[in-house]
């Protein structure tokens, strides 16, 4: 079970909660599906120095990570890729770190690696950059369809030879506790604390963390490349 209270380092649970949904600032429910240890990062492995590591949201971070291990796993050597006509297509629709440098109205706190460190476009785009991609390279914002229609699309890339190979997936973090506060407002957040998908018991859903790649290749290519 995935599900937990949110943990200390996100927000202080306890003190914003408020069973009343329409309580000016609370947040009527404690559960979150939360990753642990999203503040480590091996930034020396990715050529990022310690300073710009401190601007770049978790969820580049996690990216990172997890293509790698994706490519590793399919096979594929990533230092392999690069020239490569391989894209990237990457769902994202949450920005919560933002909230702690570029938008927390502190000037002072802002450096040159702020607007790269959190911009939905660098998410995709450092992948291509640190692997030599040279296919086409998205951020996607469908809300809570981002990394499905990163896959569709991912496919539809593949399906006309745009491209040979394809990362597809997406990233969430829920880091701030804005947008919670918000899906209170709207009701839309279960108060179980449990998301009961299709049964009559379900009263809303659980805001949670995750990321996932997967690795994409036309069926015939791929069985003939061995992958």
């Amino acid at each position: 079970d995935a599900v937990g209270e949110v943990p200390p380092d996100r927000w202080d649970a306890q003190a914003l909660h408020d069973p009343d949904p329409d309580a000016p600032g609370g947040i009527y429910t404690r559960a979150l599906a939360a990753l642990e240890g999203v503040d480590r990062f091996d930034a020396a492995f990715f050529g990022i120095s310690p300073r710009e590591a401190i601007a770049l949201d978790p969820q580049q971070r996690l990216l990172l990570e997890v293509a790698w291990e994706a490519l590793e796993r399919a096979g594929l050597p990533p230092p392999g890729l690069a020239g490569s006509r391989t894209g990237v297509w990457v769902g994202i629709s949450t920005n919560d770190y933002a909230s702690t440098g570029v938008r927390s109205g502190d000037l002072a706190a802002i450096d040159a690696y702020a607007a790269t460190g959190t911009a939905y476009s660098t998410a995709a785009g450092r992948l291509s950059y640190f692997l030599g991609l040279t296919g086409p390279s998205l951020a996607i914002d469908t809300s809570c369809s981002s990394s499905l229609v990163a896959i569709h699309l991912a496919c539809r890339s593949l399906a006309s030879g745009e491209t040979d190979l394809s990362l597809a997936g997406g990233v969430n973090l829920v880091l701030a506790p804005e947008m919670t506060a918000a899906m209170c407002r709207l009701r839309a957040l279960s108060r179980q604390g449990r998301c009961r998908a299709f049964d009559a018991s379900a009263d809303g859903y659980v805001r949670g963390d995750g990321c996932g790649i997967v690795v994409l290749e036309r069926l015939g290519e791929a069985l003939a490349a061995g992958h």
